[in-house]
């Protein structure tokens, strides 16, 4: 009742919305802290277990996609690929803004937004100039729409132009342009979820749920939609930035709970029976039509949420089960996962062109199951080639800087 004299509202009552309105305000507003500086292993081992998966899930029609988490839940390797991009990015240009400010940081991170766009039309030009090649070569125009390179022979300065703009991508094609996009954006987003981890990560959700709710997308060329909106894909993403910057440790105590790893883990289970159902017809008897309905076919262009449960679940179970020190990440059986998970970029270019090698290898070739696994194994085998030698060559170039700085000052240059 108001105050008959003031006409205001008692002073308990103003108290009561002073709190709330700090409570509100302690929740959203959070100095986010990094982790330690000591690397996760489990990042590289997971990101290049991510590439070694998208590489394989690009050969379609083949036995190889078995060897994918596709066919056994409702998340892949491309959810595992944009999570860990998010939160290693955090790690490294969050690290930057932390220590030498706000511009130093951004231009960084841009200056990787170049890399990647570069290396995505080196990528969009060879891949173009091959399958042009073999469909002519071969008299297979069928490769051209296969591929969705057939726009180039009626308009090709337009559709080389579309793709600058990113709007025209041939098949498979479609990742890397979404991280393109995630990062160029990821300044801004970087700067206030410094300050307010937790309010950015609540705006990403209701951007999500709204880009779901009034079909938001980028449009392609010559028509349709990119196939991973990113203002769908914009949460896996900046739930990785969340994670990073401080989210994780904010949640351990929540992670710890063993109800919680009960639900994921019968999740995950149930996501495994009702994708085998949809890849094996002869189990889909044993799926209930509203469960079929709800589920299948599994909506990736829109990031479903039982995507993000799944992917979630995952990373709770793994996290749970090797912690950050486990002695078995220094096994030499993961080095090679690990060796692609520290090359990510050039690993993921070559597989995406080694995927379409082998399809038309394959298709030219012999289908057996026995050609799909070497041809399978081939292509493994060469992207871990190349991440070793990229390894190798980085590490020349540091010595070799090493060792022209100290001739420098042994000469009294300039160090």
């Amino acid at each position: 009742m108001a105050d008959e004299t003031t006409g205001r509202a008692p002073g308990w009552t103003l108290q009561i919305a002073v709190f709330v309105r700090q409570r509100v305000w302690e929740t959203i507003t959070v100095r986010s802290v990094l982790p330690k500086s000591q690397r996760d292993v489990r990042l590289d081992l997971f990101r290049g277990l991510a590439n070694w998966l998208i590489f394989l899930g690009h050969i379609p029609d083949t036995v190889l996609v078995w060897f994918t988490t596709r066919n056994y839940g409702f998340s892949d390797g491309a959810d595992l690929f944009v999570l860990i991009s998010g939160y290693t990015a955090t790690f490294v240009f969050g690290k930057m803004m932390m220590e030498h400010g706000f511009v130093i940081g951004a231009t960084r991170l841009l200056r990787r937004v170049w890399q990647l766009y570069v290396a995505h039309l080196l990528l969009f030009l060879i891949y173009l100039t091959a399958v042009h090649y073999l469909a002519h070569r071969f008299d297979d125009p069928h490769l051209m729409d296969q591929f969705n390179v057939a726009p180039l022979m009626n308009f090709p300065v337009e559709t080389l132009a579309q793709g600058l703009v990113l709007k025209f991508k041939p098949l498979n094609l479609d990742v890397l342009p979404l991280y393109i996009v995630l990062m160029a954006a990821f300044p801004i987003v970087l700067w206030f979820m410094m300050r307010w981890r937790n309010a950015v990560m609540i705006g990403s959700i209701g951007l999500y749920l709204a880009a779901r709710h009034y079909s938001w997308n980028f449009a392609s060329y010559p028509a349709g939609v990119w196939y991973f909106n990113p203002f769908a894909w914009q949460l896996v993403f900046v739930f990785g930035a969340w994670l990073a910057l401080g989210g994780a440790a904010a949640s351990r105590a929540i992670l710890q709970n063993r109800i919680l790893y009960v639900l994921s883990t019968a999740f995950v289970l149930f996501a495994l029976a009702v994708t085998l159902a949809e890849r094996i017809p002869e189990l889909q008897r044993f799926v209930p039509e509203i469960i079929a309905r709800a589920f299948i076919p599994n909506d990736k262009t829109n990031l479903a949420p039982y995507r993000v449960i799944h992917l979630a679940s995952l990373v709770f179970i793994v996290v749970s089960l090797i912690p950050i020190d486990w002695p078995g990440l220094k096994w030499p059986i993961f080095k090679p996962l690990i060796r692609c998970g520290q090359q990510s970029l050039p690993v993921f270019c070559v597989g995406l062109f080694l995927s379409f090698i082998a399809h038309f290898v394959l298709e030219y070739g012999s289908e057996g199951v026995l050609a799909q696994l070497v041809v399978g194994v081939a292509g493994l085998w060469i992207i871990t080639i190349i991440a070793y030698y990229r390894t190798w060559s980085k590490d020349i170039d540091k010595s070799l800087s090493s060792g022209a700085k100290m001739t420098q000052r042994a000469v009294g240059g300039e160090p």
